[in-house]
């Protein structure tokens, strides 16, 4: 009895949250994430294979890249999928901007803002890439979770665990890379 009741609780959730997701957008962008996706597998597939050094073929360079970029188009047409299923292509009634949808534009602005940032100003003009990771994961959860430690007066001590969880995983970053996938970074 009790599962069933929570069951029913997790649906209408999951069904409340999926009507706050504007089909025509949740099309636009799953069409974004398939074109970014073939971008993906187009590069991989241009990528050197590196045959004149005799590298096994499970170790090319662009064979994960290519299984990512496989893997964005699928999900992107299972985007495709769910927002046609949710009447994306019916005409659509403009609905009043609301402070809580111009928050959240705002802030999809500043994670764009962030990552421009991070990949054309700090990678690759100085700084060790686990140095530019570092800096944009602590800007980059400073400035997305400062209004709450504002609001909690923990603005100090949220600083500096955005600065711990920046170092670390700059540090990982660059560790994953260098010694599983053997790429080094700039």
């Amino acid at each position: 009895m009790i599962e069933d009741t929570q069951e029913a609780s997790d649906a209408s959730a999951q069904a409340a949250h999926e009507r706050k997701i504007s089909p025509r957008g949740d099309l636009i962008q799953s069409l974004v994430w398939i074109a970014v996706g073939l971008a993906t597998l187009v590069e991989s597939l241009r990528m050197d294979r590196l045959e004149n050094q005799d590298i096994n073929p499970y170790t090319v360079p662009g064979l994960l890249p290519g299984c990512l970029g496989i893997a964005i188009v699928f999900f992107g047409l299972l985007m495709v999928y769910r927002s046609i299923s949710r009447h994306a292509l019916a005409p659509q009634i403009e609905k009043p901007t609301t402070p809580a949808m111009r928050h959240e534009l705002n802030r999809m602005w500043t994670i764009l803002f962030l990552c421009i940032g991070f990949s054309c100003g700090l990678v690759g003009h100085g700084l060790p890439f686990w140095a530019a990771a570092a800096m944009f994961i602590t800007v980059t959860i400073s400035v997305l979770q400062f209004d709450q430690l504002k609001k909690n007066n923990n603005v100090k001590r949220g600083l500096f665990m955005a600065a711990v969880i920046g170092l670390c995983a700059g540090v990982t970053i660059m560790m994953v890379f260098q010694e599983f996938f053997l790429v080094r970074l700039p």
